[in-house]
Parts: structure tokens; sequence; C-alpha cells
């Protein structure tokens, strides 16, 4: 399947899982800013869970089908996807064909980030394993930058695209976005570096995301967090998702986009489903912080890959519609997998 980019929107990328395994080469990872989202979009157009896709930002891009066939899913947040001038459910695998045209209208709600995933995944150069955009780099992707006008895509080859028209991921294994929720930390590695006021700052304030937030990580602003002497350490890795403590004492979460190594203190890192939830919120809304022990961060962790196994193995006993048509009615049934229910959506359709 091939793609006209018609507007590139405010910032989309071609993201997968990331370029793992050349940090200790100075090789920042990139990818998906809320992996889950992108994981579960794949299962949904029946591709890899870590295949290629974009990563679209607030404002959307507008696409043509100019060839070939194939499926769409769009998840993460709600930016208003529409399939010719028509809007179209999010988090459902649906089938586009040549002349299709693919817009977004603006968020609708919680979220500023979703993933348009396509079946086959996108085939654009692959760049030390990835085909990642690293933008401060200028590497991967589509030739290292964000989409732009005039810019053609293509998919890789896809099979049994039509077994999966229709499918959708059930609401229980979709991850969450409430911005009012505290995210989930695990303290360390260098907590000890902070007073016992400083930690019981870091977790009792209120923090506001600054304008300098973007894929490399998210600066905050609020109460000073106190460190017992300097905030300098001889500089060490950098998780996905720890948090930087600079002499200032206000946070920089690390995300996507982060360096490899860096030289100031770490008082705590994300657990794993609360690093998306921290990359779909914007500048100006709230962040709060709330300490959990490792195992419930590892518990966390495999809800989100028991997630992504439920819906792969959903869509493996998935009966497809046969083609593309026409809603005239729609509810719900309710299936069980490992012996809880799930409800998900139907569609009597004419034609």
């Amino acid at each position: 399947m091939k793609l006209a980019i018609d507007s590139g929107g405010l910032l989309t990328t071609v993201q997968d899982l990331g370029r793992w395994g050349f940090q200790g080469k100075g090789m920042p990872v990139a990818g998906a800013m809320d992996r889950q989202s992108l994981r579960l979009g794949n299962v949904l157009v029946g591709n890899a869970i870590g295949a290629a896709a974009l990563e679209i930002t607030v404002l959307g891009p507008k696409l043509t089908v100019t060839d070939g066939e194939g499926l769409l899913a769009v998840t993460g947040a709600d930016l208003g996807l529409t399939i010719n001038n028509r809007s179209v459910p999010m988090w459902e695998a649906l089938f586009v064909t040549a002349g299709d045209v693919i817009t977004f209208t603006g968020p609708k709600g919680k979220g500023c980030r979703a993933y348009l995933c396509l079946s086959g995944g996108l085939d654009v150069p692959l760049v030390m394993g990835s085909r990642s955009t690293y933008l401060r780099g200028k590497i991967g992707g589509y030739r290292g930058r964000a989409l732009k006008t005039g810019d053609c895509l293509r998919t890789n080859a896809a099979s049994l695209v039509q077994a999966g028209i229709g499918f959708a991921c059930p609401e229980p294994l979709r991850p969450l976005f409430a911005p009012s929720t505290p995210l989930h930390v695990v303290l360390g590695p260098q907590d000890k570096a902070f007073t016992a006021s400083g930690v019981e700052t870091f977790l009792s304030a209120s923090y506001v995301i600054s304008n300098e937030a973007d894929r490399m990580g998210y600066r905050l602003e609020g109460p000073a967090i106190e460190h017992t002497s300097e905030a300098d350490i001889i500089s060490d890795a950098i998780p996905l998702g720890s948090i930087q403590i600079p002499g200032q004492g206000r946070p920089i979460c690390m995300l996507a986009d982060r360096q490899t190594t860096g030289g100031y203190t770490k008082i705590a890192v994300l657990a794993s489903p609360d690093i998306g939830a921290l990359a779909q919120r914007l500048p100006g809304e709230t962040v709060r912080f709330e300490a959990i022990a490792f195992n419930k961060a590892i518990d966390a962790a495999r809800v989100e890959g028991k997630a992504v196994e439920t819906l792969l193995a959903l869509r493996s006993s998935y009966r497809s519609r046969s083609r593309p048509l026409q809603t005239s009615k729609s509810g719900t049934w309710r299936i069980h997998v490992d012996g809880k229910p799930y409800d998900v959506s139907w569609e009597l359709l004419n034609g």
C-alpha cells in the first residue's frame, strides 16, 4: 500500500519500539513515546508488535491512499480520526483502499499522541535494527525527520488482510490516560542523595509540565527538591522513565529520545505504564508522584504484557467481516479470556 502525505500535521514521525543495543556507543533509543498503544495497534492490524507506525502529536496529518489496500488502526489519544470526512472508531482495524483520505480533526479528550498502524508496517530503511526516527540526530524513520507535505510512504506486504477487518480492542485492555491519576515511581537509584524532606516534597507536591517538554524529556515546574549536598554525580546510564533532579531542584522526566548518560542525581524511575501516561500529557497539565515497591512495578509491566497477549489471543480467534460494509446496528457481546469477561463491540452490516 502507498500513501501520499498531503499535510504532515504538527509532529508526525515514524516510530517503532526503539533502537536498542547501541546506548553504549552513545546512540539514544528513540521509539514510541507511548509504547503500549503502539504494541496494541500493531496487534489490531496483524503486525508484529514492534512494527513501524506513525506517531502523531496533537494535530494529525492528512494522508491519501494512492495504491493498494490494507488495514488501518489508530490507538492512543483520540485526535479525531476521519476517513473520507466521516468520523470512524479508534482502536479498531479498518479497511482502506486507493482513494481513501485519512485526516484528524483535533484532540477529543485525554491524551496528545496517537499511533496510526498499517498492516505490514511502514517500509522505511532499518538503521541499527530500528525504523524509529531520532529527530536530534536526523536519522531513521523517513529521512530522519518529521513528515511534511509531498512525502510518500509505503507499507510492507501483508497477508490475510481481510481476516482482520472490524477487529477491535476491548476497552479493559487499553492504557489509561487519566491526567488526575498519580504517576507511580520506584525510588532510586540515587534517592539517598536527597534529604528526607526533599523526598517528601517529591512525593507530596504537584508539578506542572513546562513548555520545555519534548520527546527527549519533560521539565516540571514546582517546589524545589532538596539534595543532601551536590546535585552532580559521575555520569551514568539514564534508564527510560528516570527522573533527574539538577541543582535547581526541579524534576526532569527522561523519555524516548533521552541522552544515553547524564550527570544529575536521579531520585526515581517511572513504572512502565506510567511512562506512556506521562507522554500523553501536555504542557500546563499537572503531575503528581506516588512511590511503589519494585515488585509492584514489575507486576504493572506484566499487566501490560498480559494485555498484549490477550489481544493476540482474541485476534487469532476473530472471524472477520469479509469486506468493508456500512453499519446499520451495533452493540456489544461478552467473551471470557482466562476467566475474565470482556465486552467487545459488534456491528450489523448492510450489503
